[in-house]
């Protein structure tokens, strides 16, 4: 069976759960997770939460493996704190957890961001992978980079992914 065929008998809508990582978002000015969900609810996918959580790795890495739970979520995806400052803590709590790597998201998002905004784009360290049948996507916490990741890369895939990890 080839990826068409996967295509054509994924489910069209996964649970997702929205995770903004930062130290200075806030309900009022999280832009990036609002685009995050306003994206997934009008591709049709079932919003399973959302949260904000300030970039500390053992709260990350909590808040990520519980809902790598079975029943909690089909797909994590966080926001912010993928990039190089000291604060940036994203990659080192997630990647931890990771059964399985799925290194060509990484690999696409910043090919893809390279086109937009030119060499920049090798300073994020967007990732994905695998935990206990859940994907977790970590993107970049700026609406253009949120836009992409999903537009792009995710939403094309979700079900596609979402059936592969059932199999």
């Amino acid at each position: 069976m080839g990826h068409c065929d996967h295509k054509h008998h994924a489910p069209s809508s996964v649970r997702v759960f929205v995770i903004t990582i930062s130290d200075t978002r806030t309900e009022a000015n999280d832009t990036g997770g609002d685009l995050a969900c306003e994206l997934l609810r009008a591709a049709g996918q079932e919003l399973a939460g959302r949260r904000i959580l300030r970039d500390e790795p053992s709260e990350i890495a909590g808040q990520v493996r519980a809902l790598c739970d079975p029943g909690s979520a089909d797909v994590v995806i966080t926001t912010g704190g993928t990039g190089l400052s000291r604060r940036d803590s994203t990659y080192e709590a997630i990647t931890g957890l990771f059964e399985k790597r799925i290194d060509g998201f990484g690999e696409l998002f910043r090919m893809l961001s390279y086109q937009e905004i030119g060499s920049a784009a090798m300073l994020s360290r967007a990732v994905a992978g695998l935990r206990n049948g859940t994907a977790i996507f970590a993107l970049p916490g700026s609406p253009a980079a949120v836009r992409l990741g999903l537009e792009k890369l995710i939403l094309p895939e979700l079900g596609h992914l979402a059936f592969e990890q059932r199999r």
